[in-house]
């Protein structure tokens, strides 16, 4: 007779036992290095082919290290099932593409992701697909924009990169309302800090690259959500590819065994941090969602459990004293992304934001002086200090 399971297990040790495929006694999930798979016989394919019996058959329909990292996470997340992709926007342009036809209608907050809006505004037209952004927190035009053909309703929490918060459960009722599908962006909070799908968001979406893997050296996107969707989005990955490599779902596994550990570690470094620069004489404004200061401090303290680990300030001061604190930096690294070891600091408008006037940075909110601080595992301290001395520069 099978050992009832009677333990009920927390986040960090699903983040470490969670999905795991122990062969032949391996500690950890073995990096299955194949394109295709072997039938015994035509049995065996008969049995495959009629649904009586699973197996693998090729690279891009599934394999043994990609479903055992899908398990952990969606055991993480508290969804039905996990899809990984090869990145998020991957992931984000599956899902959508997955769900909608010619004809239909998607709605999206303006504070997304600028490729997000990106690929909403300059490709779905190109396939008959409608597109409506408003205000990432004016709930009543959010309502107002639904139409008979809407389809997707999608926001992002926290946003980038000034960290606003949408209020998951106002999402999700206008959703179920309206019988629209919810989707959630939630890379910047991940599952340690919130849990979109236990407020009613039908699908959450991460770029694994950021704290999932959280190393800096993997690019991954995942799609978690109800059961609903989960044939849509994957037939739609099965034909287009979009998949992940063994090698990449490996380190995704290696990273999430650390991933409740790193969070708290990070969450507590940048509140320490967004303390710290509030106070600092060239520091003009601080956006981080623990700071009573930002405008939606009491929305995340409901629904989040940490803020997440990246800070985004002002420095008092011009472009040119802007560009010369980030040069004088000596243990923060300039370079996009978040999540990983090392603390990474980026300037949004030169970064992100180049391909555009200066004017047209400045009509969405990106200003010269604006700082996006993701922090990393270093010592506080070392980092405050860091940041004190190219402040100091200025």
């Amino acid at each position: 007779m099978a050992k009832k399971k009677t333990l009920k297990n927390g986040e960090s040790t699903i983040a470490v036992h969670g999905g795991e495929r122990r062969w032949r006694g391996s500690v950890t999930t073995p990096i299955v290095q194949t394109s295709t798979f072997v039938f015994k016989n035509m049995k065996e394919v008969a049995e495959y082919t009629s649904g009586k019996k699973s197996h693998y058959e090729y690279g891009r329909y599934g394999n043994p290290t990609q479903e055992a990292a899908e398990k952990k996470l969606a055991m993480l997340e508290e969804t039905d099932f996990c899809l990984l992709f090869d990145c998020g926007m991957s992931a984000i342009s599956a899902t959508v593409l997955a769900l909608m036809k010619s004809g239909d209608h998607i709605i999206l907050t303006d504070d997304a992701y600028k490729q997000t809006l990106n690929f909403a505004e300059n490709f779905l037209p190109r396939f008959g697909i409608e597109v409506t952004v408003v205000p990432m927190d004016d709930y009543k035009a959010m309502e107002a924009a639904i139409r008979k053909n809407t389809v997707i309703l999608f926001s992002e929490s926290p946003t980038n990169p000034y960290l606003n918060i949408a209020d998951l459960d106002r999402v999700a009722e206008l959703g179920r309302k309206h019988n629209v599908a919810t989707v959630i962006d939630g890379t910047f909070g991940g599952p340690y800090n919130q849990k979109p799908a236990k407020s009613g968001i039908d699908i959450v979406i991460h770029s694994g690259t950021k704290y999932l893997a959280g190393h800096n050296d993997v690019l991954s996107g995942a799609v978690l959500g109800s059961k609903k969707y989960f044939r849509q989005i994957k037939d739609f990955q099965k034909m287009t590819g979009g998949v992940p490599d063994p090698n990449s779902c490996f380190l995704l596994l290696r990273g999430l065994k650390t991933y409740s550990l790193r969070m708290e570690r990070q969450n507590r470094t940048a509140t320490e941090i967004a303390v710290h620069l509030e106070k600092h004489p060239k520091v003009r404004r601080v956006y981080y969602p623990g700071l009573p200061s930002h405008r939606q401090h009491e929305l995340a303290k409901k629904q989040m459990r940490g803020f997440g680990g990246v800070v985004t300030f002002e420095v008092d001061g011009n472009l040119e004293q802007t560009l010369k604190f980030l040069d004088s930096l000596e243990l923060c690294l300039i370079a996009p992304s978040l999540g990983g070891p090392e603390s990474l600091i980026t300037h949004p408008a030169t970064v992100t934001y180049y391909a555009i006037t200066r004017e047209e940075r400045l009509a969405i909110g990106i200003l010269d002086e604006l700082i996006r601080l993701a922090v990393g595992l270093e010592d506080p301290e070392d980092i405050i200090a860091d940041l004190d001395q190219a402040l100091d520069s200025i």
